[in-house]
């Protein structure tokens, strides 16, 4: 007993010293994850409260989400005219996924991100056993995703949340995040980039959320018992509390542990056990920085085409649903005809098409921020200054980068203005007139994303070491205080304070204004010139 203790022990040698150094390497990351989650419960619950304060307008709303097809889905499960039950089901599941996010990025980022880089292979050099470094990523992220739930709960409790109901809440909070660690964790042993772990584990991600929003809209609930965002949803805290379905996602968590332990004893160290698609032993096409940027950002590009494509055709497919419920003068009508910024439902039509694609905007936004963050990507890892050993200067380099970003990024607008105006004009519009009108205002959206992305290079250049920080911290104030999240705290029609604020509504008829457009573009062009002075001035690598 006692040796089988000491080999216990042994497997799992330097633990705790991996378990301390990730959690000195996640204080810059982890609090805002678990801020984003508390907010957001909270930004709901006073959404509920200033939109439905009296039991009546609570009603009228359940009765409305009860039978459009888009609010049951979005929201996910049944609905009751309770304040904690109206505000967690309206949530739709979004802190599940922001839990979810937060511990797979977690695991990925203290596994497979340190074999990349050479880290792991210098402190499995020491007193380090093979199974410590996923262990250690594994308690940090679950504990990332037990704090995000444990404070979410305290700050419901506070305000007067029952306590039976707000524990399920949070544990299936909690629940959602172990189980895409382990999750992460598999992909971590299957790939052998971190970038291919992180795509895995997206695509899960993503899947499972599709398969409950189908489940919830098509009432075929098969397909929501089997996503673990679905058995979040499932538990219905502050309903019936069904704590079976926790023990659920907690099994599969442990399963896949098991099995991400079993394929880590079956591989190498920075090896991975799917096949890597060799690249061509030649490649003529990369004469210069532009191309070498596009053959790196290609295959990324595509699978957020076909994201985008995907949502934009969703958003479309729900114009005769939402002309239905904006053609019935309510309560809620006239509360959503407000959020719109119209006056009458004759354009609200047009003014709800626009916040979709406004929703898309601000997820686009996204992109030219990762972009830019691979280029520090590139810097960390020794690639940058390879590619610079060739005629290709380092302004040259980071300039390629940027110019197939903001390309790539206005490519994916026009897609979302392309498959929503199709859509659109197939169900409720007419082509002509139709697709041309969705195309440009996706399009006028293009210069606010292209900002974003602008700040972020400036950090870059000047401060490489905040840079990743400062990046996340941009996009989420842009979309924390923009036009789509700023109405749940009362602020309905956004902030000054980002960029997408300037973009007038393409969809109420009124004459197009291009003067918010040239504004951004030219702050644009001084930021990314500042950027890239900064980048000259100082240090490399």
């Amino acid at each position: 007993m006692a040796d089988a203790r000491k080999g216990r022990a042994g497997a799992l040698a330097g633990t705790g010293h991996l378990v301390r150094l990730a959690l000195r390497r996640e204080r810059g990351i982890a609090p805002w994850w678990i801020l984003l989650i508390v907010a957001l419960a909270l930004a709901l619950v006073s959404y509920v409260n200033r939109a439905m304060g009296t039991y009546e307008l609570k009603l009228t709303y359940v009765e409305l989400a009860t039978r459009n097809v888009f609010l049951r889905a979005l929201g996910g499960g049944l609905i009751e005219p309770r304040l904690e039950v109206i505000a967690t089901w309206r949530s739709g599941g979004f802190l599940y996924v922001a839990s979810a996010l937060a511990a797979l990025m977690s695991v990925v980022r203290h596994t497979r991100r340190e074999e990349d880089e050479g880290r792991a292979e210098l402190v499995r050099s020491g007193m380090v056993s093979r199974h410590a470094p996923l262990t250690a990523a594994l308690l940090v992220a679950g504990g990332i995703s037990l704090a995000g739930g444990v404070l979410t709960g305290a700050v419901l409790v506070g305000l007067g949340f029952e306590l039976v109901g707000t524990v399920a809440y949070g544990a299936a909070i909690t629940v959602a995040g172990w189980v895409f660690g382990a999750v992460a964790a598999v992909a971590a042993q299957l790939a052998r980039s971190a970038r291919t772990a992180t795509a895995i584990s997206l695509a899960a991600l993503g899947a499972a959320y599709v398969m409950r929003y189908a489940g919830d809209a098509t009432g075929q609930y098969w397909l929501k018992a089997l996503s673990p965002i679905g058995w979040s949803h499932l538990v219905r805290a502050y309903q019936d509390e069904r704590w079976w379905l926790l023990g659920v996602s907690v099994l599969v968590s442990v399963v896949l542990y098991a099995v991400a332990y079993r394929l880590l004893d079956r591989r190498d160290l920075g090896e991975g056990l799917l096949p890597e698609r060799l690249g061509r032993e030649s490649a003529p096409e990369l004469r210069g920085p532009i191309s070498l940027a596009w053959r790196l950002h290609r295959a990324l590009l595509a699978k957020w085409a076909a994201g985008v494509a995907c949502f934009a055709a969703a958003g479309a497919g729900l114009s005769p649903l939402a002309q239905d419920l904006l053609s019935r003068p309510s309560l809620v009508v006239r509360s959503i005809t407000s959020l719109l910024g119209v006056s009458d439902t004759s354009t609200a039509l047009g003014a709800y098409s626009w916040y979709l694609i406004l929703i898309i905007a601000y997820a686009v936004a996204l992109y030219p921020v990762l972009m830019t963050l691979r280029l520090r990507s590139e810097e960390t890892s020794g690639r940058a200054e390879t590619v610079q050993s060739t005629p290709i200067t380092r302004l040259r380099w980071a300039a390629g980068h940027l110019v197939v970003t903001g390309l790539g990024t206005a490519a994916l607008m026009a897609v979302a203005g392309l498959v929503f105006g199709a859509l659109y004009s197939l169900l409720v519009g007419d082509l002509a007139r139709d697709l041309p009108r969705f195309l440009v205002g996706a399009l006028s959206a293009v210069p606010a994303a292209w900002c974003v992305g602008a700040v972020c290079a400036l950090a870059y250049g000047l401060l490489p070491r905040a840079s990743v920080a400062i990046s996340w911290i941009v996009w989420l104030l842009t979309a924390g205080l923009g036009k789509v999240v700023s109405p749940l705290y009362g602020l309905w029609h956004g902030t000054p304070l980002e960029p997408f604020h300037y973009i007038p509504n393409p969809m109420l008829g009124t004459p197009f204004d291009l003067r918010p457009a040239l504004t951004l573009t030219a702050l644009t062009a001084l930021l990314v010139g500042g950027a890239l002075a900064a980048l000259r001035r100082r240090d490399f690598g």
